[in-house]
């Protein structure tokens, strides 16, 4: 494509109460080499002193700041506000990796057919020092459907005419709205896997995921494979599939309870698994999700324990 006919690409960053990284996060955006990118900041009511970061930096990216109404309704802001026909969305306390926009309109424009792109991500902890890099799954629609995995991560950019098809995003859910979403998309096109880096996802003590989850957050699994069974135009040869990922998705929100220190509720979840697809308990991912609720907190927090002793 010719300068000029490049497309312009929207990188939106809903913030709140993360000041110390929102910096990085709009940098990385910035700092890209693709020649039409729109960065997009919406403060959802931050307290710290997110506002003084965004003021630095005005005349460089659109931002403002409205009353808390939370991640979903200030992304759906964000696309309503949005100039690209490229979408994407970060954290402000995760960022860009280098080339990551020109290497995701490289591939959008190489097959029409397409309507989402993803690719690797690494770890960083709170001083942005790396952990692990995290290889994505090639995409396989009916395995994202079957066993609740939600292969595209940090770095995903879609195209406007897929958001405009698929609607908005659903206000009601906290932890589960981007699977949710990437599911009703992947109905209305394909996902391409590039085998590149392209974001940087920070692990550190205060985010949402390593936060305990309610009982609320915890059934959203559920709700969202029993949803999309229920009213999305699915495939027919997903159909005979429901019992099975509706199993699965009982595992997470098992995994999700017993995080939370629901020990009963995640216990029936395991029951009401087990009673719809008894082969899911003889899997290695069932075995890898046990060791996940066992360790994996715990490990996070002896890492940064350990950073912190040895980075003082």
């Amino acid at each position: 494509m010719m300068r000029h006919d490049l497309p312009i690409v929207s990188v939106v960053i809903p913030a709140y109460n993360l000041a110390p990284y929102l910096g990085e996060a709009i940098e990385s955006a910035l700092n890209q080499d693709y020649p039409k990118t729109e960065v997009i900041v919406l403060d959802d009511g931050s307290t710290d002193q997110t506002r003084s970061v965004l003021e630095s930096y005005a005349g460089r990216i659109y931002f403002e700041s409205h009353p808390n109404m939370g991640q979903v309704n200030t992304l759906n802001k964000a696309w309503g506000i949005a100039k690209g026909e490229i979408l994407g969305w970060i954290g402000a306390d995760d960022a860009l990796a280098p080339g990551a926009i020109t290497k995701t309109v490289e591939a959008l424009a190489a097959d029409p057919g397409l309507v989402l792109t993803y690719g690797d991500f690494n770890l960083i902890d709170s001083d942005s020092r790396f952990i692990r890099r995290v290889k994505t799954n090639e995409f396989d629609y009916r395995d994202m459907v079957v066993n609740v995995v939600c292969t595209p991560g940090p770095g995903a950019f879609f195209r406007r005419s897929a958001l405009e098809a698929t609607g908005r995003w659903d206000n009601s859910l906290k932890i589960m709205l981007d699977y949710d979403y990437w599911l009703r998309l992947g109905l209305r096109g394909r996902f391409k896997r590039i085998p590149e880096v392209l974001a940087l996802y920070r692990i550190h003590p205060g985010q949402e995921s390593f936060s305990r989850m309610d009982e609320l957050k915890a059934a959203e699994p559920v709700r969202v494979i029993e949803r999309l069974f229920a009213s999305e135009p699915l495939p027919d040869d997903l159909r005979p599939w429901r019992e099975k990922a509706l199993s699965n998705a009982y595992l997470v929100s098992a995994q999700l309870n017993f995080r939370g220190g629901r020990y009963r509720l995640g216990f029936r979840n395991l029951r009401d698994a087990f009673a719809l697809e008894p082969t899911n308990f003889l899997t290695l991912k069932t075995l890898r999700m046990t060791a996940n609720v066992l360790f994996n907190r715990t490990g996070h927090r002896v890492w940064w324990k350990l950073n912190r002793l040895f980075h003082r």
